[in-house]
């Protein structure tokens, strides 16, 4: 079961194993705070894809496409989360934007190649 969760969320004991899939470190939170259990940030959109994303709404479909062409290039690191997610998995990201951001994209990718997905 995969969910999604803002990190300055609180931690909750239903996470099971929080991931975080940003490629920079929030602002303000402690790595003790986060209760993170791994930082994936190899699997996190490129900076040169993060910056022109920049999270305008309008690009997400776009964003989605090239984000999806470079997870299909890193297959070692999805290799580590699918054998994750015979655990509940919580993929943890820093954006405001709670429906377009790389944590939601990633739940989609990987849902759409057989992983088990729950309620976000």
């Amino acid at each position: 079961m995969i969910r999604v969760r803002r990190i300055y969320e609180d931690p909750s004991p239903d996470d099971g194993v929080r991931v975080l899939v940003d490629r920079l470190w929030p602002r303000g939170l402690s790595r003790e705070d986060a209760k993170i259990d791994l930082w994936l940030k190899e699997i996190a959109p490129s900076d040169t894809l993060r910056k022109w994303f920049a999270h305008d709404e309008k690009k997400w479909a776009e964003f989605k496409t090239r984000y999806f062409r470079e997870l299909d290039e890193k297959g070692d690191i999805l290799e580590s989360v699918s054998q994750m997610l015979t655990k509940r998995v919580t993929l943890i990201y820093g954006a405001k934007d709670h429906e377009h951001n790389n944590a939601v994209a990633l739940k989609e990718y990987l849902a759409a190649r057989g992983g088990r997905i729950g309620s976000v």
